[in-house]
């Protein structure tokens, strides 16, 4: 299999799947609120995207044999013309690590709608109760315009620099590898987690899953080991 024509096919699909999130934003100059409802569209695209992104960085630093620099002896000073001020954008780092499979989660209660007042006699006072009950204001609907897109325009932008220079991310990754190879009580050294990758769909509905599953099993073949 032509492991680079691969890349580059899910790398050209994945561009152009986040380019389609960045109009649903508005192209980054959209409302500075979003509702729910749109929010979880994205999130429902971007997640796995974010997933086979992660992937095609394995697979490229696999192929290659990268590895990892020597550590520095001593920090080399920034000569002053390139100083940082301090003033430039902050940019979300791409994460390059699954984030762990949560086989717990605590549901919070739900919410009932408060009783009415039980009422025994008709008197003025259980008459006054039973008016104010009537009379409260409903509450107010969590589902509005009340999600700001930001956070998502970060992973947004996060995502297209790593498609954009995906030998710096497969070097970035090589480095993180490094360091966690130093520490003894680490569980979890591989970047992808055991199991079903974030955003995996049983049954695909949308083209993102069939990129995440090639992105999968590219990555898992580069992972395992030669037994030929």
């Amino acid at each position: 299999m032509d492991i680079p024509a691969a890349i580059d096919l899910n790398k050209t699909l994945l561009a152009r799947i986040i380019a389609g999130l960045f109009t649903l934003l508005g192209g980054g100059t959209g409302p500075a609120r979003i509702s729910v409802e749109l929010h979880r569209r994205i999130v429902r695209v971007l997640r796995p995207a974010e997933s086979a992104v992660r992937r095609l960085i394995v697979v490229l630093v696999t192929i290659t044999g990268m590895k990892a620099p020597p550590p520095r002896s001593q920090q080399r000073s920034m000569p002053a013309s390139i100083a940082r001020t301090g003033q430039g954008k902050k940019r979300q780092s791409f994460g390059l690590f699954d984030p762990r499979q949560r086989f717990w989660r605590q549901r919070p209660a739900k919410k009932t709608p408060a009783a009415l007042p039980r009422i025994i006699s008709l008197t003025d006072e259980g008459l006054r109760r039973l008016k104010e009950s009537l009379n409260a204001p409903a509450p107010a609907d969590k589902k509005a315009n009340d999600i700001s897109p930001i956070n998502l325009l970060r992973r947004l932008e996060a995502v297209v620099g790593a498609l954009n220079d995906l030998p710096h991310q497969a070097k970035r990754l090589v480095r993180a590898l490094a360091r966690r190879q130093d520490v003894p009580k680490l569980k979890f050294r591989t970047p992808l987690r055991p199991g079903h990758p974030p955003g995996h769909r049983q049954k695909p509905r949308l083209e993102i899953d069939h990129v995440l599953r090639e992105c999968d099993w590219l990555a898992r073949n580069a992972l395992s080991p030669d037994t030929s």
